[in-house]
């Protein structure tokens, strides 16, 4: 249950000439952006009730509960409204993934990186560098890819690979050099990746449970 700060009817918001505004929704405890949407009066109303964000869809028009039938709700944490009184900011605990496309967010390709900061990026953060890079082969499906080739192939191609990287792991294991075990661990991570970007699961949640365990 939220804890009302401010009462939205007593917010001057700039609703827009449908009577809508727009709002942001971040991951509460990645700080992801996961989608961007709209509300009105009433979805905001019915967010602020039932605790989950509610929207009102503009191809629709109607009210729409996200998660409703998929079951990827997002829960909310928390409620920002900005300077202008014209965007909302939901907080959220998501239980799935929040784009239509089954990705973990709508912003999954990336435009742009500041140059003197895309090297540091990919050695700071290589997993998930190299998780996003895959998620934009699974998008683009560009030609002579090995990352494509999986893809077209399908789950059971990539549970092969799994299955024989795997054992290459194990074999790696039982010899002296810790060189040829590092180089087969690398081929297993990436394809790895690969099967949990083919079955829509972000590192992220990887993450969260390992933490769970943790605690």
């Amino acid at each position: 249950m939220l804890e009302i700060i401010k009462d939205p009817a007593e917010i001057d918001f700039k609703y827009n000439q449908s009577d809508l505004i727009p709002a942001v929704v971040q991951d509460y405890n990645t700080k992801d952006i996961l989608m961007v949407a709209y509300v009105n009066e009433e979805s905001l109303k019915l967010s602020l009730e039932k605790g989950e964000t509610v929207f009102y869809s503009r191809s629709r028009q109607e009210i729409w509960h996200k998660g409703a039938t998929s079951g990827n709700t997002q829960k909310i944490k928390e409620i920002y409204y900005d300077c202008d009184q014209d965007t909302i900011l939901f907080m959220v605990d998501p239980a799935g993934p929040s784009c239509h496309t089954g990705e973990t967010s709508c912003f999954f390709r990336k435009m742009a990186v500041e140059k003197n900061k895309s090297e540091a990026l990919k050695q700071s953060n290589i997993v998930d560098f190299l998780y996003q890079l895959i998620l934009s082969r699974k998008a683009a499906m560009p030609e002579d890819s090995y990352t494509t080739y999986l893809f077209k192939e399908g789950i059971d191609k990539i549970l092969k690979k799994v299955g024989e990287e795997s054992a290459e792991v194990i074999i790696a294991s039982k010899n002296e050099t810790a060189e040829e075990l590092i180089l087969e661990s690398a081929d297993l991570l990436y394809h790895m990746l690969v099967l949990l970007a083919e079955k829509n699961i972000d590192p992220e949640q990887i993450r969260k449970e390992l933490i769970e365990r943790h605690k």
